[in-house]
């Protein structure tokens, strides 16, 4: 595993979640346009009782995932923050964290530091190359 690909971990996982977070608000929204139609005709017992129920219980099972994952996310973070605390020059922390922890995006990092892309860029690769990847990591699919 790369330096970058272990650094990315967080910002994919995030974006799990996120997508995750739009499925729930969907599923809610679906949850609020269900309807009961009463009748006097049997039902198939095959069939829920409750579509309304099927959709809460999927939303708890999804909101259920989701907090598991931000545990990961936090734990992932916080190993992240440790690797890039080794780093030995600060203004490559500096990137590394704004990239990494912050899940910032080149242009708002180049111009809170004052730099130009391609810069910044240099600086970037001269970064991964300072990280050390701890030795007891295992390569995760986020």
């Amino acid at each position: 595993m790369t330096a970058k690909e272990y650094l990315s971990q967080a910002y994919r996982l995030d974006q799990r979640i996120a997508s995750k977070l739009e499925m729930v608000e969907s599923l809610n929204e679906l949850a609020t346009r269900c309807t009961s139609t009463l009748t006097s005709m049997p039902r198939n017992p095959s069939k829920s009782v409750s579509p309304m129920a099927d959709t809460v219980l999927k939303i708890i099972d999804l909101q259920d995932e989701i907090n598991t994952d931000l545990e990961s996310l936090v734990d992932l973070k916080r190993e992240i923050s440790l690797v890039i605390r080794e780093v030995d020059y600060n203004e490559y922390r500096m990137i590394l964290e704004k990239r990494y922890i912050s899940n910032k995006s080149w242009p708002e990092i180049a111009v809170e530091l004052g730099y130009n892309l391609r810069h910044l860029y240099r600086l970037h690769d001269a970064a991964l190359d300072k990280v050390k990847i701890p030795e007891d990591v295992t390569v995760c699919h986020y």
